[in-house]
């Protein structure tokens, strides 16, 4: 079989419907919201020509678009949507119930800032909200990043029986045009496969019950079953990239260390704002600087142990975060002191940053910044530091 790819320039919006068109998922409830819009829009016209057999059902909020999903993707069909922000917030209630029943409904985020005050542009506060939801979620630095991830978010979900986010940043992302390489149809087909359920509610010969009460003397195991479901996606992930890898040539992991092996300080961060960090390493290691950049894709499940083992060797660590708990650190650098607390010999606490809220624009600048902080130790200590 032959991979007869194709170049061509794109959105992150475009490409994921692409994508779409490629994986031909049976059931697609949608609402528009912006910036997620442009990949229901996109998909919704090749749905219109005929290229897919998928089932659009337009849905008056996104409450019931995942609530659409979860009935979908109980009675056996390959499940699809997509959200933002307030939308998102407005499913929170549904994403618990789609994660407790190991529905595996692949979901295309367009990252976006909450309101209030209102705004339409791009954070991760939307997605770090539904961080503890118990859906996967994996992060897309670009275009071609948001097309492969669809299809091997797709196929993840359908292994493991857990929901699966594909984030990407709005705007930034998803209406910016990159060139992309894609895949032949044929080739997607391969990696996706023919969905067939094992246990579905339309199942006649295998009858079930799903979501069904659970008393104080059954709902703990439940959740500890769900909990390890989840780690089931570290070796399955693993699995799906590798055969990605075979047919594209694009290798994924949980995270990407660029130029990290030998880096005395790291700056840990996820989403679009990494390609310009890796500018910013690029630049300052032309000076004589030891830095590198640590990008998380995998952000749930979180890989603590490997990375914990990466930033050990490092000197100096800052970790930028693009959302706030309000009251107290924010969510990645959370998730990194828990990581290097795995290690017992690292006693350097990294840095806090926050950065981008609303869509703040982050310069190449502010990471040389931040890495100059590092080095002459010119942060707040034990205090969260602002890039605004």
């Amino acid at each position: 079989m032959k991979n007869d790819t194709k170049k061509i320039a794109m959105t992150g919006g475009a490409v994921s419907a692409e994508a779409l068109r490629q994986i031909n998922p049976d059931v697609m409830p949608i609402y528009p919201i912006t910036p997620q819009t442009p990949i229901i829009f996109n998909f919704a016209k090749i749905q219109a020509k005929g290229l897919v057999d998928t089932e659009i059902i337009t849905v008056e909020s996104e409450h019931s678009a995942m609530s659409a999903c979860i009935g979908s993707s109980a009675a056996g069909a390959r499940t699809v949507t997509a959200t933002s922000s307030q939308g998102m917030a407005l499913m929170n209630e549904m994403l618990y119930i789609a994660s407790g029943m190991n529905l595996p409904i692949m979901m295309l985020v367009s990252a976006r800032a909450l309101s209030a005050p209102l705004n339409i542009h791009c954070d991760h506060s939307d997605v770090m909200g539904a961080r503890d939801t118990g859906w996967a979620q994996i992060f897309c630095e670009n275009v071609q990043e948001v097309y492969d991830n669809t299809i091997i978010g797709m196929k993840l979900a359908e292994k493991t029986n857990v929901p699966v986010m594909v984030i990407m940043d709005g705007f930034i992302t998803s209406h910016s045009i990159e060139n992309v390489e894609i895949l032949s149809d044929e080739f997607v087909k391969k990696i996706v496969g023919e969905y067939q359920p094992e246990d579905y509610l339309l199942n006649i010969k295998k009858p079930l019950t799903l979501g069904p009460v659970g008393m104080p003397n059954s709902y703990f195991e439940f959740k500890i079953a769900q909990a390890e479901f989840m780690q089931n996606i570290f070796s399955e992930y693993k699995n799906i990239a590798f055969e990605f890898e075979k047919i594209s040539g694009r290798f994924h992991d949980f995270f990407e260390g660029y130029r990290t092996e030998d880096a005395d300080s790291i700056i840990v961060l996820a989403g679009s704002t990494a390609g310009t960090a890796k500018e910013a390493v690029d630049k300052l290691r032309g000076l004589g600087k030891k830095v590198g950049i640590l990008k998380i894709k995998l952000f749930r499940p979180f890989p603590h142990d490997e990375i914990g083992y990466i930033l050990s060797h490092a000197k100096n660590v800052a970790v930028l975060d693009r959302a706030m708990s309000i009251g107290t650190f924010p969510p990645l650098y959370s998730e990194i002191i828990n990581s290097l607390n795995q290690i017992k010999s690292y006693k350097l606490k990294p840095a806090s940053y926050i950065y981008g809220l609303g869509g703040r624009d982050i310069f190449q600048k502010d990471i040389e910044k931040v890495f100059e902080d590092l080095e002459k130790k010119g942060y707040n200590k034990g205090k969260i530091n602002y890039i605004a």
